[in-house]
């Protein structure tokens, strides 16, 4: 089993707007993506400072299966659309769970 985990920091010009249409569409991606066995979305709870604002985390069987899922055409839409506009800065790992 494969995760994947992108953490998002938002850019200071971001509108709530654009944040709550993120995250109103987010879940697409689990549905229009074949290969995605569970997938989780959050905002920070602020409990620590000098962490990211928002996370996904998405699993899959296998590495093919998340590459299907990076390289997907709704995928790379979803990121021009609604990330690439309001994100400063993104952190990303994939990990094998044992």
């Amino acid at each position: 089993m494969i995760r994947h985990c992108v953490m998002f920091q938002w850019a200071d010009d971001a509108t709530e707007e654009s944040k709550n249409a993120l995250r109103e569409h987010i879940g697409e991606l689990s549905t229009k993506i074949d290969g995605v066995k569970a997938f989780s979305t959050g905002d920070d709870v602020g409990v620590s400072e000098g962490t990211y604002d928002f996370c996904v985390t998405a699993d899959f069987d296998s590495v093919e299966d998340y590459v299907v899922y990076r390289e997907h055409p709704f995928h790379k839409e979803f990121i021009k659309t609604y990330v690439r506009p309001i994100i400063a800065s993104r952190a990303a790992v994939q990990f094998e769970i044992k």
